[in-house]
């Protein structure tokens, strides 16, 4: 009966983890990657982003990707730039809600179309330790300075968990109800023997 028990722990302990664990990688252009082939503009439609999601860019090494403002994403302004991520392979998380706006280092790719806009959604579930800030330095011409804000939640990351938690909690409730069924029913039966 307590192997059984074990075997209930285990399995209950793999669900839960895989109810919690709810962040999706995209690859951006799926098969044909960040390239200037690829119809980035439709590409985001049939899909939902949320916080805690990661956008996975695939290009060749003479190409790269710039995060930019919505004002730099319409005019394909490559220079005024949130973060530049160059090498062929970058992964970006969703760290907030709200617009993201990715163009292409090359400014005449941008102007091609090799830009991309996707629609973030908040994510109860997600409850990252802290967002980065963007860089400052040379290059950032009349971006906003970074927030003096601090990025540390104000709540408990268990109460923003979402309907995950609730249900990951039933199941330990179930675990340890039959745990100590087990335990106790051993016990008590150990104690009426003597």
């Amino acid at each position: 009966m307590a192997k059984l028990l074990q075997i209930l722990v285990c399995v209950l302990l793999v669900l839960g983890f895989a109810l919690t664990s709810s962040a999706t990688v995209y690859t951006v252009g799926d098969t044909s990657g960040w390239d200037i082939s690829t119809n980035l503009n439709s590409w985001p439609n049939d899909k939902k982003f949320k916080v805690g999601d990661a956008l996975s860019f695939q290009y060749s090494s003479s190409n790269s990707v710039s995060q930019v403002t919505k004002e730099s994403f319409d005019v394909c302004n490559t220079t005024k730039v949130i973060k530049k991520y160059t090498g062929g392979n970058t992964t970006v998380t969703l760290t907030k809600p709200g617009d993201w706006y990715f163009v292409s280092g090359s400014k005449l790719y941008c102007l091609g179309g090799m830009k991309l806009v996707v629609e973030v959604e908040n994510n109860q579930a997600y409850a990252p330790a802290g967002v980065p800030e963007a860089a400052t330095g040379s290059g950032q011409g009349d971006l906003p300075n970074p927030t003096t804000k601090s990025n540390t939640p104000t709540s408990s990351a268990f109460i923003n968990c979402g309907p995950n938690a609730f249900v990951l909690a039933i199941f330990g409730l179930i675990a340890v109800t039959l745990y100590m069924d087990v335990t106790f029913g051993d016990f008590v039966f150990v104690m009426k023997l003597y």
